[in-house]
């Protein structure tokens, strides 16, 4: 058995942003459009007003300022609400892909690396530009990588699924190393139309290279642990899918055919399994929540992450023990715990014990811990 390691990792982040405020004017605008197109229909009690948003309401439900997408312009329009993204040529790179690239290249980077060490590509994310052929496979090519590749969706758990399969892969023999990618385009399957969402969603990709610790060129760190838990619920869902034009109403603009959530259902359900999954993980490799350097969690909401720090540390979490960046980033699927590790590790020393952990729809819940090395 050979032990498996984290050398490197990496952060493709679009040019641009949207504030809070923009998101606001841009949603309110839509919500009058709306209230006046269906004045009749409000006043005769049959359908209800759409409520105005407000920049303390976002900020309250999430503790979110902003977040990176992929095109502003579209989402902004409080006639289109949704990204417009260009139709690219069966010849050209996928948005996907070419974003997957971008973090891919500075993971190797960090840690050293060529193409030419890579033996494997997952590319694990809530959401899938096109059935087949698998997307993994087009940034294998495109990196030029030996080997093989596959795609996986375990929604906002994609990123440690992901790990766990490569380092279990590794542990066995069966590779050296693999390159884990989470190109999340989140903007394009959340309903900005929906007060209570318009605000959760950003874009990004990030890249993790899992490697046997003996090939590690640099500072790394040693997978100690993963492991991973799933439980069927209906409360996080998007019901589109191949099937949709073989149904009546399949092509209608419905509202399950994007990002759906009973928000209070999930916050009541999934804090006490990601919490008892993570002490239960932790009991079984005898660490201690006084062992724990840094916690990086899934970047969904800050409420949730300050009650799973307090739950796993067993206290108050101090400043940079539980790093956020949700405020910058918004809730990025399963590159958001990536994203706090790849920005809030460098710093730890020889020695030190964290814990990667990623939660949502499924329910899902994954977690590796993690100790600093060199």
């Amino acid at each position: 058995m050979y032990q498996a390691a984290i050398t490197g990792t990496g952060v493709f982040t679009p040019k641009q942003t949207i504030t809070n405020a923009e998101l606001v004017e841009a949603f309110n605008a839509y919500a009058d459009l709306y209230n006046a197109e269906n004045a009749e229909a409000i006043e005769a009690g049959k359908i209800a007003p759409k409520p105005h948003s407000s920049e303390e309401f976002i900020v309250k439900a999430s503790g979110i300022e902003q977040r990176y997408v992929m095109d502003k312009s579209g989402i902004l329009d409080p006639n289109i609400m949704h990204p417009l993204l260009r139709q690219r040529s069966d010849e050209e790179p996928s948005l996907m892909a070419e974003m997957a690239v971008d973090a891919a290249q500075k993971a190797l980077a960090q840690a050293g690396k060529t193409a030419a060490d890579v033996d494997l590509v997952i590319c694990a994310a809530s959401n899938l530009e096109r059935a087949y052929p698998a997307v993994a496979i087009e940034i294998q090519d495109l990196l030029e990588i030996k080997g093989f590749a596959f795609d996986m969706n375990v929604a906002c758990s994609s990123a440690t699924f992901g790990i766990q399969a490569a380092a279990d892969m590794i542990r066995s023999g069966s590779i050296c190393s693999a390159l884990v990618v989470n190109p999340e385009i989140c903007s394009a399957h959340l309903e900005w139309r929906d007060r209570d969402c318009h605000f959760i969603f950003g874009d990004v990709a990030t890249a993790t290279l899992v490697e046997r610790a003996e090939d590690a060129s640099g500072p790394c760190f040693d997978i100690i642990s993963t492991r991973c838990a799933t439980d069927y619920s209906n409360n996080i869902r998007n019901n589109n899918g191949f099937l949709r034009r073989s149904r009546p109403d399949g092509l209608a603009d419905r509202r399950d055919m994007q990002f759906m959530q009973n928000g209070r259902k999930v916050f009541k359900e999934v804090l006490p399994m990601v919490a008892e999954h993570i002490g239960n993980h932790m009991a079984d490799n005898d660490v201690q929540s006084s062992d724990l350097k840094r916690v990086w969690l899934h970047q969904a909401n800050k409420s949730m992450n300050d009650f799973i720090g307090r739950k796993v540390l067993g206290r108050e979490p101090e400043p940079g023990e539980q790093p956020n960046i949700l405020q910058d980033y918004a809730n990025t699927s399963s590159a958001g715990s990536i994203i706090a590790f790849a920005k809030h590790s460098s710093d730890l020393e020889d020695g030190d014990t964290g814990l990667i952990c990623s939660f949502g729809a499924g329910y899902s819940v994954g977690s590796v811990i993690v100790r600093k090395r060199g």
